[in-house]
């Protein structure tokens, strides 16, 4: 799969300030802000963000996957250790 394609996926599905995505081989990573993640559990998000590329993970079109999420505040401070 392409990142853009992961990223608008995600973007149509949740209402993220931003989802970056990068690839490594056939590995993956997500990266998505928003306040949405605010008091959310850790589970929880990255349900948030799996649920919308579960069809494509089954089908194997994506392959191994890490996610991280930050609300805009965290994302501030973590940024320059997750870029």
């Amino acid at each position: 799969m392409d990142c853009k394609e992961i990223e608008q996926l995600v973007l149509a599905a949740i209402d993220a300030e931003e989802v970056l995505v990068t690839q490594d081989g056939s590995h993956y990573k997500v990266i998505a802000v928003g306040e949405m993640f605010d008091g959310m559990s850790r589970v929880k998000q990255q349900q948030t963000i799996y649920a919308p590329l579960s069809e494509h993970i089954a089908s194997g079109a994506l392959h191994a996957l890490t996610i991280k999420t930050f609300t805009p505040t965290q994302w501030k401070r973590e940024k320059m250790f997750n870029m």
